[in-house]
């Protein structure tokens, strides 16, 4: 049966565009405007305070892994009170070598691995929205292994190395998920992932996206009574069962058609419609367009 974590991971299609140090010392304080693309960070030593736009600050240490995928804007800063220097964020993502705030000479009080990078697939945003807005993981130094590996490939400009940074990023996304599967995780897939009962209806359709489930089957492999089903399953993905449902098979159509040499009646009939022309329509209401124009160019 498919793993829905592997499957996310595979659909989101990730490549890494960018690593590099970050450091702290003294009196300093940055505001990095929203960025968009996602992004990660490993504290390597010492530590300080981050803080997403609208939400309290945490205190990151050593060994802490941070992944924002979508990077809203954020302020991050040291133990002494200091006012931000707002940092462009689409601007700074294009600079290399490592970046330092505040003091330039002496010691750091904080040294930090980050990087963003892409992902490749149009359901970026669907499947994003699935996720927390930020994970802030302690204590798991497979991440951190993870992120210097990511590192070092980057600047090693060796045969292969897309490919390589690839699969890492990959790893790296699905140690974070494994991670950050908490039941205090917000609603999103995560969070119905921590739910034994939930996770086995969600495992049931990352499966078998093409059987023609029902809330009341669903809530059978729970375990769980139909409207406790519904409720459990709404309010910790965030969606009700069938949206969730039509949200899988659009996702997974999308990356169908994308491919070549399918036809149509065949894609249909894979995300669970019993003819091309209900698929069709269903397609076009969910999207925007028709199945055969997003097959030829994508989206609008």
């Amino acid at each position: 049966m498919q793993d829905p974590l592997s499957e996310v991971i595979s659909l989101l299609q990730p490549r890494t565009v960018l690593s590099k140090g970050i450091s702290g010392a003294g009196r300093w304080s940055v505001r990095y405007s929203d960025f968009g693309q996602p992004s990660f960070g490993a504290v390597l030593e010492g530590s300080c305070l981050f803080a997403l736009d609208g939400q309290p600050a945490v205190q990151l240490e050593a060994g802490d892994f941070v992944l924002l995928p979508a990077t809203p804007g954020f302020t991050m800063c040291g133990h002494e009170d200091a006012a931000p220097v707002h940092i462009d964020a689409q601007q700074a993502a294009g600079q290399t070598g490592e970046v330092r705030h505040g003091r330039q000479g002496g010691a750091p009080d904080v040294r930090l691995l980050g990087g963003w990078f892409e992902f490749d697939s149009p359901d970026a945003a669907l499947l994003v929205s699935l996720l927390p807005s930020m994970m802030h993981i302690r204590g798991a130094p497979r991440l951190a292994t993870l992120v210097r590996l990511v590192a070092e490939e980057a600047d090693a400009e060796a045969p292969g190395r897309d490919l390589v940074l690839a699969r890492l990023v990959e790893v790296l996304l699905i140690e974070a998920l494994r991670a950050g599967s908490t039941n205090g995780a917000p609603p999103g897939m995560l969070r119905g992932l921590s739910d034994a009962r939930l996770a086995s209806a969600m495992r049931q359709i990352h499966g078998d996206p093409a059987r023609q489930w029902t809330v009341e089957q669903l809530a059978r492999e729970s375990a769980l009574s139909r409207s406790s089903f519904f409720e459990r399953f709404t309010q910790a993905v965030g969606l009700p069962p069938m949206e969730y449902l039509l949200a899988w098979r659009m996702a997974l159509a999308k990356k169908l058609l994308r491919q070549q040499g399918l036809a149509l009646a065949e894609v249909a009939e894979r995300v669970g419609y019993s003819s091309s022309s209900t698929f069709s329509t269903a397609f076009s209401r969910y999207v925007g367009q028709p199945p055969g124009r997003y097959a030829r160019h994508g989206e609008a």
